[in-house]
C-alpha cells in the first residue's frame, strides 16, 4: 500500500514538474535556434553578423538546422529575428489638391490596397517603407492627374486610377512594397465660393427648365383650350344657322291647314299676353256697350285714385 502511494505521488510531482518546466524547454530550444514556428500572414527574417542569412515565409513549424544549417544554431544566441507582417493593408487619402485644365481647385480623394512582397527590401531598404508609399502615391496624383479636362476629372475615374497605379507600383517594388488595387473614390472642389457659384447656377438653371415647362404646359392647355372653344363655336353657329331652316319648314308644314295655322298663332298670343304681366278683363260675347263702358270708368278711377309716390 505504501508502494501504490509513493508511486502516484511521484507520478504527480514528475507531471507538475514537466507542465511548469515546458514552457522553459521550450524557450530553451527556441533560444538554441533548433525550430521555429511561422505564423500564418508573416514572414520571418534571420539576421547573422549584420547579414541576411535566410528568410522563412511557409506558415507551420521549422527546424532551423535543417533550413539554415548551422547558423540556425547561432541565432537565438548571436542573431535577430525579425517579423514582417505580409498581409493585405490599405490606406485611404483624402482630398489631394489637383487643378484641372480650366484652373479649377479639386480635391481627390484615393483609396489603394498594398502588401510586402520582399521582406527583406521591406525591412533594409527603407526606414519608413509605409510613409514613403503614401508620399509617392500623392505625389504621383498631382504629377498624374493635374491639368486635366475638368469633364474628364468628373467623368472617367477608372482610367486615373489605372494611371496613379501605373507609375506607383516601378517605385514600390523598389522598397519590398506591392501596390495592388487603386481607386478614385472621390473628385470634389475645394474652393466653396466656386461651390456656392455652381449651386447658384444650378439652381437658376432648374428655375429655368421649371418656368420652361410650365409656360410650355401653359401653352399646350392653351391651344386645347382655344381648339375646343372654335369647335364648340362653330357647333353653336351650325346650330343657330340651322335653327330658322328648322322653324320655317315647321311653319310651312302647320300653314297648309288654315285652322291649325290660327289657332297655333292664337295660342301663341295668348302666351304672350300671359307672359307679359298685363291685367286681362274677360267680357261677354254679347255687345253690352254700358258694361264696357263702366269698366273703363272703374279702371280710370283707380288711376286716378291711387296714392303718388313721394320719391317723384
Amino acid at each position: 500500500m505504501n508502494e501504490i502511494i509513493g508511486f502516484v505521488i511521484s507520478t504527480g510531482v514528475f507531471l507538475i514538474i514537466f507542465f511548469l518546466s515546458e514552457p522553459v524547454i521550450r524557450l530553451s530550444l527556441r533560444l538554441m535556434g533548433l525550430y521555429a514556428i511561422v505564423e500564418e500572414g508573416t514572414s520571418q527574417v534571420y539576421v547573422l553578423f549584420g547579414k541576411v542569412v535566410g528568410v522563412i515565409d511557409e506558415p507551420g513549424l521549422h527546424i532551423l538546422v535543417k533550413t539554415l544549417g548551422l547558423k540556425g544554431l547561432m541565432i537565438g544566441i548571436i542573431g535577430k529575428r525579425y517579423v514582417i507582417d505580409m498581409r493585405l493593408d490599405q490606406q485611404y487619402l483624402r482630398s489631394l489638391p489637383v487643378n484641372s485644365e480650366e484652373g479649377a481647385p479639386m480635391g481627390i480623394g484615393i483609396w489603394y490596397e498594398m502588401f510586402v512582397s520582399n521582406p527583406v527590401d521591406f525591412k533594409y531598404k527603407n526606414t519608413d517603407p509605409r510613409g514613403s508609399l503614401s508620399a509617392n502615391v500623392s505625389s504621383s496624383v498631382v504629377r498624374t492627374l493635374s491639368n486635366m479636362p475638368l469633364s474628364k476629372m468628373l467623368e472617367t475615374r477608372h482610367t486615373m486610377s489605372r494611371a496613379v497605379r501605373a507609375d506607383v507600383t516601378p517605385k514600390s517594388h523598389a522598397w519590398g512594397y506591392k501596390l495592388g488595387s487603386v481607386y478614385i473614390r472621390k473628385v470634389h472642389f475645394r474652393d466653396r465660393n466656386m461651390i456656392h457659384q455652381i449651386e447658384e447656377k444650378v439652381v437658376n438653371r432648374l428655375r429655368q427648365v421649371t418656368s420652361a415647362i410650365e409656360q410650355d404646359g401653359t401653352n399646350r392647355v392653351s391651344i386645347i383650350t382655344n381648339s375646343a372653344e372654335r369647335q364648340a363655336a362653330v357647333a353653336f353657329a351650325e346650330a343657330t344657322a340651322m335653327r330658322p331652316k328648322i322653324v320655317g319648314e315647321a311653319l310651312e308644314e302647320i300653314c297648309q291647314d288654315e285652322e291649325i295655322a290660327d289657332l297655333m298663332f292664337e295660342i301663341l298670343e295668348m302666351e304672350n299676353v300671359l307672359g307679359s304681366g298685363a291685367r286681362v278683363m274677360l267680357v261677354p260675347k254679347n255687345n253690352n256697350d254700358f258694361l264696357k263702358q263702366f269698366l273703363t270708368a272703374q279702371e280710370l278711377l283707380d288711376k286716378s285714385t291711387a296714392p303718388i309716390s313721394s320719391e317723384g
